[in-house]
């Protein structure tokens, strides 16, 4: 039983890990894939190392087969195709209390406060496991948690058929609500300052910009007749975004802030008055998000292997994560936890 561990400093170590058999109410995961994430990048780089116990396993976008479960658990079993919705809500704040236990005050997120994916077999609540349908190749299924943050986001901004949507940031979310915004039948353009980015969102199809050599806000007037977006969502967690966004909204329009500030930007109020603007936040996910990710992967129509930049074996993590932060030519490495996997032929009955 293999895991990789983070050290702090920009250190991983790949090594033994020990063995946690199932409690009661525990299910035990062989895990075949695991992406890395924008939140495995900060912990890499340190920005997290006052939240997470070193040495930490990182890791909670996944995919994996039930190898056993504790006592009391029904909803999956040995041989189950499963992923984790890696959320554990203390049940007893305010939050919890009113149904939004995914905004928790107390919030434990797995792979952070807990041990997480990044290891041969991972030991998780039964509460966050979700089976997968046999026809979803588990590399994809490893997509599903940052395809639910995308389900998520353009939930709550309200989508609907018809309307025009601006991506501000290309990167893995901001691809994944185009994808998902287009699902639901929006016009979506993208703003990306990446080459890279901007040429595999127009082989995606999409419509891209770039504020380097566009003014954003006056494409999206020609596109709208003067109108201006129906629904903006801010993914670069820059100032340069947050005075965009304000900028782009028709009267009466949304802004869906996905990208997490590390302080906060200066924001244009004037423009949320004279428009009647709404301004939305949208963290993580909740059961709904999860289950409509789960769908659309299965349905086989979003081209998710498009946004797979690589898969490599969990001993080469280090690469994984040199990769993910070498100026945004890597869009998800995919680390293959399980060896057997890669030769996983997925079942096309459901």
């Amino acid at each position: 039983m293999q895991a990789v561990y983070y050290e702090g400093n920009k250190t991983m170590t790949a090594g033994a890990a020990q063995e946690v058999k199932p409690g009661p109410g525990e299910v035990r995961i062989r895990v075949a894939f695991a992406g890395i994430c924008g939140t495995d990048l900060h912990i890499y780089l340190g920005h997290m190392d006052q939240r997470v116990k070193l040495p930490q396993i990182m890791g909670h976008e996944m995919s994996g087969i039930v190898e056993n479960v504790g006592e009391g658990v029904e909803n999956v079993k040995p041989g189950d195709r499963v992923t984790v919705m890696p959320l554990h809500p203390c049940g007893e704040c305010p939050a919890c209390g009113a149904g939004h236990g995914h905004i928790c005050h107390k919030l434990k997120f797995l792979g952070i406060e807990t041990p997480g994916a990044f290891q041969t077999f991972w030991t998780v609540p039964a509460f966050t496991v979700l089976k997968l349908p046999g026809q979803l190749p588990l590399d994809l299924a490893a997509m599903i948690e940052p395809l639910a943050v995308a389900c998520h986001d353009v939930r709550m901004g309200e989508v609907a058929p018809g309307e025009y949507a601006v991506v501000i940031g290309g990167g893995p979310i901001g691809a994944l609500i185009a994808l998902v915004a287009r699902a639901r039948g929006a016009r979506v353009l993208v703003s990306e300052i990446n080459p890279h980015r901007l040429e595999l969102l127009e082989k995606l199809g999409f419509e891209t910009v770039t504020p380097l050599e566009t003014d954003v806000a006056q494409l999206v007037n020609e596109r709208t007749g003067n109108a201006g977006a129906d629904v903006v969502f801010e993914v670069t967690s820059s100032q340069s975004g947050a005075e965009l966004m304000t900028k782009l909204p028709r009267t009466r329009g949304r802004i869906v802030v996905v990208g997490i500030f590390g302080k906060p930007p200066a924001v244009d109020l004037h423009r949320f008055f004279w428009r009647e603007l709404r301004l939305l936040g949208a963290r993580v996910y909740e059961r709904e998000d999860f289950s409509r990710a789960i769908e659309l992967a299965a349905e086989g129509t979003l081209p998710l292997q498009a946004l797979i930049t690589d898969v490599l074996p969990l001993d080469r993590v280090e690469e994984g994560f040199r990769l993910m932060t070498g100026g945004g030519n890597a869009m998800k490495i995919l680390l293959r936890c399980d060896p057997q996997a890669e030769a996983e032929q997925p079942n096309l009955q459901p």
